[in-house]
């Protein structure tokens, strides 16, 4: 009961927060416009600060097919409560990039996440398939623990992707593999290698993808900080 009236209540707080000139904004980067009221980031952020961790209200968020709900529900959701089956739940449900990836920084937190990202990646799905790399860019950012190894077995999948020309899964492989590539000196000699491999490939977006991670990656930038 608590939890309705607390729902209900936060549902009228993301309406009242509605900004039609943000939404118009967010056309222009590709987001999609269906139930989305145009509150930022920074305010869901406060939101669910004040709101804390709630495993309940994170599910009914979720199932209000609001934009900002669901992202709001990936900030409160507890990660020891997220069993596999909701991680494939919510994944079918990605409509969105924005919400793809700031729900992915909560996938990273499960015990599945590199599974998961070996196989979504297989997935037909655009927004499935951007899960799966999106997760790969987390993980080599935010999981310190992971061994290189653990990264390693993502360059296969990588090559194998990297033709598909689809905008939002172009631009989430590309970022996968800069992201393992800044990770250690190791990582970044590999990186570079299957960047130039696959910078060979009969692709123009393939070409794409393995000339903007080299340009990254081989850069004085990245080479002076991984020393």
């Amino acid at each position: 009961m608590k939890d309705n009236i607390q729902y209900k209540k936060i549902l009228k707080q993301l309406k009242s927060l509605s900004n039609p000139e943000a939404v118009a904004g967010m056309a222009k980067f590709g987001i999609n416009l269906k139930n989305t009221y145009g509150v930022s980031i920074p305010q869901l952020r406060k939101i669910a600060k004040e709101i804390g961790k709630n495993h309940n209200l994170a599910q009914q968020l979720w199932k209000s097919r609001v934009h900002e709900a669901r992202i709001l529900a990936s900030y409160i959701e507890e990660p020891r409560k997220i069993t596999e089956a909701q991680l494939e739940k919510w994944v079918k449900d990605f409509d969105s990039w924005d919400v793809c990836d700031q729900v992915c920084g909560l996938f990273e937190e499960t015990p599945y996440a590199f599974q998961k990202a070996i196989d979504w990646s297989s997935r037909k799905e655009e927004f499935v398939k951007r899960a799966a790399f999106a997760l790969i860019a987390g993980l080599a950012v935010h999981d310190k623990k992971a061994s290189d190894e653990q990264f390693m077995q993502f360059f296969p999948i990588i090559k194998q992707e990297v033709t598909n020309d689809r905008n939002f899964v172009k631009k989430s492989i590309n970022w996968a593999l800069r992201n393992i590539g800044k990770r250690n000196k190791t990582l970044n000699k590999k990186a570079i290698e299957i960047a130039r491999e696959i910078k060979r490939m009969d692709s123009k977006t393939a070409k794409w993808i393995a000339s903007d991670a080299l340009r990254e990656l081989s850069s004085k930038t990245i080479q002076k900080r991984l020393k």
